[in-house]
């Protein structure tokens, strides 16, 4: 039982550390709309969400998503979502949008 409550505890900490996330920049830039990590956000700013849903893969869904926030203007999205939906065969997806950063007041 001991053994059990050290293997719990232990767990518990491990999964702690997944929630303190070490900020890093973006990549630059581009044409399309790039997808990014919870540590690339940090100074980004939030444009909206999206959401697809798509016949086909989980792959599908994640295009659908790309194609989509490159045409909504954003620079960079983060899927929260990839889901089976209760209908096999179509997906369900959902992300936030961001843009550059706003500078802060004085700044150019």
């Amino acid at each position: 039982m001991r053994r059990l409550r050290l293997c719990f505890f232990t767990l518990l900490l491990l999964s702690c550390s997944q929630f303190n996330v070490t900020p890093k920049a973006p990549p630059p830039a581009g044409p399309k709309a790039q997808e990014i990590n919870r540590a690339q956000t940090l100074n980004l700013r939030r444009l909206g969400t999206i959401s697809v849903t798509v016949r086909g893969s989980p792959d599908d869904a994640e295009r659908a998503i790309a194609a989509k926030a490159t045409t909504a203007g954003a620079t960079w999205y983060r899927i929260q979502l990839v889901s089976e939906t209760v209908m096999p065969g179509y997906w369900y997806s959902t992300a936030i949008l961001y843009g550059p950063p706003v500078p802060p007041p004085g700044e150019k």
